[in-house]
């Protein structure tokens, strides 16, 4: 399976001022490309093909005087720039055939985007040194910070600047799996903004509230940059400020999602959750606390590194009534508030945790075996098992919650 691995780079001032030098010229083609596909289609004519696009905007630019500049970069880098619009555009009609979830179309880049990127494949002849350092065509020798041995050889290097004004060295590789030993326990997880995540044993994670956290420093970063004069210096330098603010959140939540992700693949053969709609909840008063959780980018971690160990991942459907059946008799009880976060079960008698019982549910529609010993706060009355005949209390006989005539 291929990985990517993210180091950060420490280029020197020429260095700094080369890699501007070749963010501007790949941001240029892609432009001129997306600008000559998109008059293409006005005029009712077929898209260029991406042959024609380097021939015109790159080999033909070169000669001309005011693109003469874009041979002082590496041509692989412009080549990749034009790459990646064709693969915008086939995203895009792939998600209007339903081959993929929908995209907006691609749009034209500019010089103000909070990230900068640039690709080097093997045709660029890129290489780390023996020094350790970054060796990038008509860049140079660039600093890595190494957290890490990479596990095999890279076939492509991608140099990113963030928002914050820092430089990284993405890396694809290929790996191999690697298998962990086999465990008993399998686990099913509720995912929430009271608690992170609710496991089906019983475990409860606090959400670390990251940005909450950091609120108050960053209404006075931001209120300091409304202050400043815009296009002066000042201004660039209290956005540097915000965005730096921004990014110490991002990396305390990615490192929370990785150090959790972690623990439960290691500790279970199996792992069951939601498939939750986190487009449609972003679009409700709970946006910044959903945001601030960061669920999908979890799941996603989540599922690549059961990939990876040799883990079951299961998703089951987002519209599977977690919160509303009994995990003990398997009754649907209906739906429930929010603000109620214990009930019984009006089968069995069984009081409930809204949250552990959630976890039991998502664990068991996966075909998980998982007790529901955890979800219960207070025993009632032996409830009937799946499969047998148990009574109501209206004195209905039921064989698995379901009503016998």
């Amino acid at each position: 399976m291929q990985l990517r691995y993210s180091f950060r780079l420490y280029p020197n001032g020429p260095q700094r001022s080369a890699l501007a030098r070749a963010f501007g010229c790949a941001r240029v083609v892609y432009n001129d490309a997306l600008r000559a596909r998109e008059t293409a289609r006005a005029e009712g004519e077929p898209f260029p093909r991406m042959g024609d696009l380097s021939k015109l905007l790159i080999t033909e630019a070169k000669k001309s005087e005011e693109r003469a500049w874009l041979g002082e970069v590496s041509a692989v880098v412009l080549q990749q720039s034009l790459r990646d619009l064709d693969t915008a555009y086939r995203n895009f009609f792939d998600g209007l055939k339903g081959k993929r979830p929908k995209m907006g179309a691609p749009r034209f880049k500019s010089k103000r985007d909070n990230r900068q990127a640039i690709r080097f494949t093997a045709n660029a002849r890129w290489k780390i040194t023996t020094g350790g350092d970054l060796s990038l065509p008509k860049i140079g020798d660039v600093r890595v910070k190494w957290s890490r041995a990479l596990p095999s050889v890279p076939s492509t290097v991608t140099v990113v600047k963030d928002a914050a004004g820092r430089y990284f060295a993405s890396f694809v590789v290929e790996t191999e799996p690697v298998t962990l030993p086999d465990v008993d326990s399998v686990v099913g997880i509720d995912l929430g903004l009271g608690h992170f995540a609710v496991l089906s044993d019983g475990t409860k994670i606090d959400a670390p509230g990251f940005l909450r956290r950091a609120e108050k420093k960053l209404k006075r970063e931001q209120r300091s940059l409304s202050r400043k004069t815009k296009g002066s210096s000042n201004r660039d330098k209290a956005r540097g400020k915000v965005a730096r603010a921004h990014a110490r959140v991002a990396d305390r939540r990615r490192e929370f999602h990785h150090q959790l992700s972690t623990k439960i693949i290691r500790e279970n053969q199996a792992v069951a959750v939601e498939d939750l709609a986190v487009k449609g909840l972003a679009r409700t008063r709970l946006a910044k606390s959903v945001h601030d959780a960061g669920w999908s980018a979890f799941l996603a971690i989540l599922e690549y590194k059961a990939a990876r160990y040799g883990r079951t991942f299961t998703r089951i459907g987002r519209f599977e009534p977690t919160s509303q059946v009994c995990s003990q008799c398997g009754v649907k009880d209906g739906p429930k508030p929010l603000h109620i976060r214990v009930w019984e079960c009006g089968a069995c008698g069984a009081v409930l945790d809204r949250d552990i019982n959630a976890a039991v549910n998502v664990a068991q529609a996966a075909g998980l075996a998982v007790t529901a010993c955890g979800a219960q706060v207070r025993p009632g009355h032996v409830p009937a098992q799946r499969g047998e005949a148990g009574t109501h209390r209206d004195g209905q006989t039921t064989v698995a919650g379901i009503p016998v005539l």
